[in-house]
């Protein structure tokens, strides 16, 4: 059986603040030289994905520079279709407040396409997963939807927005609640489902029709209570990084330092794509210290570098000191400055001499292009 996938790329922006004041979530730089967007973009392709709709909604520019004709996913090819859905483009006059809503832009899509199941994802959670298992226990379970969740190792502190549910021996959920952690046992969703694709579209209709726009609250949760939806619960068992706040995506960038971590999300057997950048190697000084980074290539490294993520094209000049920082594409970092716990976007200029240094739980940011 085949899927068509879904992805939404706007619907968590107001949650990542001033990273996400300029661009899309999901084109938010993750881990030194990808995307958000590029995880579940390959994950649909390493499944077997070829039809795939990006819905948008503002601030997409950067996000269709990244993605051009979806040519580093084998996206640009003839039996391969990857449309970006913006909005109005269906005739809907208004900006879609939920992920429900947000699906009315991608009716005709949807009508378009062949293949009996969907799949719709979220891009703040990064994992590496196989849609084709996940939809063969679908249609096996005979549910109405198949929701994605993970157990959570560590104290999990729960978003408001978030999925919680409880399940049987069969797989099957007994409780759900939104935001609200139901104790040991509680499953938390990935933001991703699967479902027949004339049962999504009937959906989409009717819950738009009447002012509906949340896909978890209006429709899963008020069915659920209902008790005329059948809800199958897929429990994803690796490495799951969810990036809800700016503090959660500072501290995941980081987690992708461990070399389990690292493993599982970059699987040599279901690869992560990106852009491609013909980049020269970084060039490292002797005057540079460098441990525990990781540094994309194009950089010219004459500081000290240590436990920080550093992006493609960065300068950083002797003298310089930067601990525990994100340091985004294109950013030179002049003699003397010191930077710690900051999130330095792309294009910056840090002075000779500029100290900057923020918290671990509360990291400073300078946005794109600033001048320190």
């Amino acid at each position: 059986m085949k899927m068509t996938g879904i992805i939404f790329s706007n619907v968590y922006d107001t949650s990542l603040g001033d990273l996400t004041m300029r661009r899309t979530v999901a084109s938010l730089p993750f881990a030194g030289r990808y995307r958000f967007v590029d995880f579940v973009l390959s994950n649909m392709v390493n499944s077997n994905i070829s039809s795939i709709g990006l819905i948008t909604k503002y601030n997409y520019q950067s996000l269709m520079d990244h993605l051009g004709s979806g040519l580093e996913w084998d996206l640009s090819r003839k039996n391969a279709s990857f449309y970006i859905l913006p909005p109005f483009a269906s005739g809907i006059t208004n900006v879609y407040r939920g992920n429900l809503e947000a699906l009315s832009n991608a009716v005709q899509f949807l009508q378009s396409n062949k293949p009996d199941y969907v799949v719709m994802c979220d891009t703040t959670v990064i994992c590496n997963i196989d849609y084709e298992r996940v939809l063969k226990a679908h249609i096996e379970s005979g549910a109405d939807v198949t929701v994605i969740a993970n157990k959570e190792l560590t104290a999990y502190e729960a978003d408001s927005n978030d999925l919680m549910l409880k399940v049987d021996e069969n797989d099957m959920a007994y409780d759900l609640s939104i935001g609200q952690h139901m104790g040991e046992g509680t499953l938390v969703g990935m933001g991703m489902f699967i479902m027949e694709r004339n049962f999504l579209i009937s959906i989409i209709n009717n819950y738009v029709s009447r002012g509906r726009y949340s896909f978890e609250k209006d429709f899963l949760l008020s069915r659920f209570v209902e008790g005329d939806i059948k809800i199958n619960v897929h429990t994803f068992g690796g490495v799951v990084l969810r990036n809800h706040n700016i503090v959660s995506y500072f501290k995941n960038n980081f987690k992708v330092m461990k070399e389990d971590v690292r493993k599982d999300i970059f699987n040599r057997n279901h690869p992560i794509y990106t852009k491609v950048r013909d980049e020269a190697p970084s060039f490292y000084a002797d005057s540079s210290r460098v441990s525990d980074c990781l540094i994309a290539d194009g950089c010219m490294v004459a500081g000290k570098v240590e436990g920080s993520v550093i992006f493609r094209d960065v300068t950083i000049d002797e003298g310089a000191s930067i601990k525990n920082s994100v340091i985004m594409q294109g950013t030179v970092i002049g003699k003397g400055a010191k930077i710690e716990n900051a999130i330095i976007d792309k294009d910056v200029t840090v002075t000779p001499g500029a100290i900057l240094v923020g918290g671990s739980s509360s990291p400073v940011i300078v946005h794109k292009g600033d001048t320190i």
